[in-house]
């Protein structure tokens, strides 16, 4: 029985060592033949944003919280209408975030005397945010006056950013400039290594950015500004980057 067995499995043992034979030195072959230069690009372009958000706020503070609504929501709805007075629609408007919340003050709000512990008084805070997007970046100063002029009494944020094509098209340009950087440094490694490349054996695409300016806003600076002339704000400029790292055959 035993011998049956061993007799049955030599053609199999032929057959696997006749695999190994054949195989093993196509593969080594093909690895000893291969040189690689391995680079990375980086690529960068530089623009102004097309897009501003602002982040605005109306804070109303009451012993009684009906009050406290009420107040905030005549202030909100009166800063709104002025905004769609100066050319915004429903869809450069959004209320992002609405609170009402009980808050102790140690300050009397009439006499601004800092109050004893025993005697602090507690009122209700309403908060409504609403974020104001633009794609003119120059009118940002104007609607920021206007707002705070009809009712606003806070400015969290100013964002300033790119549009999704914008966005797209200048990545593509990074992107451009990333692989002409890695195919100009592989270039000159293999002049001096004595080589030449002759084809890309793989690449892998990095993450790449755009930056988003967020700038702290001072809403009382505006307030006082609304009297003599429109806040100046400045949007700056932005980067795209994009990466790339590319093997190269020679």
């Amino acid at each position: 029985m035993i011998a049956m067995q061993l007799k049955s499995l030599v053609p199999v043992l032929i057959i696997l060592l006749v695999i190994s034979i054949v195989t093993l030195p196509v593969t080594a072959a093909v690895d000893s033949n291969e040189r690689l230069i391995h680079t990375q690009g980086n690529g960068e372009v530089v623009t102004t944003p097309d897009r501003v958000e602002i982040s605005l706020a109306v804070i109303t503070e009451h012993a009684d919280v009906r009050v406290a609504q009420r107040d905030n929501a005549n202030q909100m709805s009166s800063a709104m209408d002025a905004l769609e007075r100066a050319g915004l629609t429903s869809e450069d408007m959004k209320t992002t975030g609405y609170s009402i919340y009980k808050v102790s003050k140690s300050v009397d709000p009439k006499t601004g005397m800092r109050l004893p512990a025993e005697e602090q008084i507690e009122v209700y805070r309403v908060t409504n945010t609403l974020l104001v997007t633009l794609k003119d970046t120059t009118r940002a100063g104007e609607i920021i006056d206007i707002a705070v002029e009809n009712g606003a009494n806070n400015v969290n944020y100013i964002s300033f950013t790119l549009s999704d094509e914008k966005e797209k098209a200048l990545r593509a340009a990074a992107l451009q400039n990333a692989v002409a950087e890695s195919r100009a440094d592989a270039d000159v490694v293999a002049a001096a290594l004595g080589l030449t490349v002759r084809d890309v054996k793989e690449v892998t695409i990095g993450g790449g950015y755009y930056p988003v300016a967020n700038r702290m806003y001072d809403s009382m600076m505006a307030a006082g500004a609304v009297e003599r002339a429109e806040t100046p704000i400045e949007p700056g400029e932005v980067k795209v980057t994009a990466t790339v790292s590319i093997t190269y055959l020679c």
